[in-house]
């Protein structure tokens, strides 16, 4: 395990795949600046691996994330608190933009900030036993970590209405149901799960999956006539590469394809 800036983020780096965990533990992952700097730093640092083709945010220790730590946030108000207010949306952007696919596993703990740190990632596995939701009306605000924006091109307006105005938790079963989460899981189960579910995206070729999430990502944001010119301009990229070669002969020879990214 590698450790990250400050000590806060650390990456284990498998072969093809990449975990970035949150580490702090001891205060159930509560992000600090610190924290939220270190992940920035393990997702520029995994997009830069052209040896990775998929990652995982996990949490250390036995919860995912407990949201925002609260002193923080209590202090952040105050003219001389020094915190930047920038650093949260600037990770959450650097997880969706990265090339590499991104699996959250989602356990025990989820609230608020932690709900919107899940939201940029590619894919969600939760645990049944999860808190995950967003809260911040119960507490003198509303989630502007790009929940109001993120999540109803997840889960339509109205879904995403009930759980931001309502501040209640998200039952799992529901989650998925609308499509908010991909699997549901045993609570144990779920980092070892999304680690499967990421390995199972680097079997692919990994040209195709980078321009795939460029092209799905920049889906809602143009219309569809642009969209489909992208999504041409995108796929033409890929017709002189090896992988596209090796794609086709491996289908033609009935066997598995080796994929190298190239």
């Amino acid at each position: 395990m590698e450790s990250i800036g400050t000590g806060l983020a650390a990456i284990d780096w498998n072969d093809t795949r990449a975990d970035v965990y949150l580490s702090r533990p001891d205060k159930r992952n509560a992000m600090t600046v610190d924290l939220m700097c270190d992940l920035t730093e393990a997702f520029e640092r995994v997009d830069a691996n052209e040896d990775v083709r998929a990652a995982t945010l996990l949490g250390e220790g036995p919860a995912f994330c407990a949201g925002m730590d609260l002193e923080m946030m209590r202090d952040r108000v105050e003219p001389d608190s020094g915190i930047d207010r920038d650093v949260f949306p600037e990770l959450l952007e650097t997880i969706e933009e990265i090339r590499q696919p991104v699996v959250a596993g989602i356990k025990r703990a989820a609230p608020a900030g932690a709900f919107e740190l899940t939201l940029p990632c590619d894919f969600r596995i939760i645990g049944r036993e999860a808190t995950y939701g967003l809260l911040e009306v119960r507490l003198g605000t509303f989630p502007h970590g790009g929940g109001t924006q993120r999540l109803p091109r997840l889960v339509g307006l109205s879904n995403a209405k009930e759980i931001v105005m309502t501040g209640e938790f998200v039952d799992p079963e529901d989650a998925a149901e609308m499509g908010l989460v991909h699997e549901v899981v045993d609570t144990d189960a779920v980092d070892e799960r999304a680690k499967a579910f990421a390995d199972g995206l680097c079997d692919n070729a990994p040209l195709g999956l980078r321009n795939a999430k460029r092209a799905l990502n920049a889906a809602l944001e143009m219309p569809l006539e642009r969209g489909l010119a992208y999504e041409r301009q995108l796929g033409y990229e890929l017709d002189d590469t090896d992988d596209y070669r090796e794609g086709f002969e491996a289908r033609l020879e009935d066997r598995e394809p080796a994929f190298r990214g190239e």
